[in-house]
């Protein structure tokens, strides 16, 4: 049987200002950029410790698909969430949650949120099941 998946190649968000995500991007987050388009407003990034990447362009008119500040649900690891939130913080990234143990049966991880310029959201987590 052929699976309909084998991976993850890319994770692709909708942004309203390409300077800013590309800014928030390398010097917030401290991804590395790996390709940018210019003409298309389309920036690429590594994520660490994964060859999947992360995509992001300005949402032509009429494209479809999520609009940009929408996107949740993507979850980025660390084994300390509580130190990468300070780091976020002291680089001038938005927190839209705080650290927080999460104990739920059989697991106890932190998690944390914080969100782009577009206020697209994203999870640090040190969850590793």
């Amino acid at each position: 049987m052929t699976e309909p998946i084998t991976g993850l190649h890319a994770v692709t968000i909708h942004i309203r200002d390409i300077d800013a995500a590309r800014e928030f991007y390398s010097k917030v987050l401290g991804l590395k950029e790996i390709s940018y388009n210019d003409k298309a407003k389309r920036a690429v990034f590594a994520l660490p410790g994964a060859s999947t990447i992360l995509s992001m362009h300005v949402m032509a008119p009429g494209e479809e698909g999520r609009e940009p500040g929408t996107v949740s649900g993507v979850v980025f690891s660390h084994p300390d969430p509580f130190a990468a939130i300070a780091e976020v913080k002291k680089r001038g990234g938005a927190v839209t949650l705080e650290p927080t143990v999460v104990e739920l049966p059989g697991a106890k991880f932190v998690r944390a949120a914080i969100a782009d310029p577009d206020g697209n959201e994203f999870l640090i987590s040190n969850r590793s099941d």
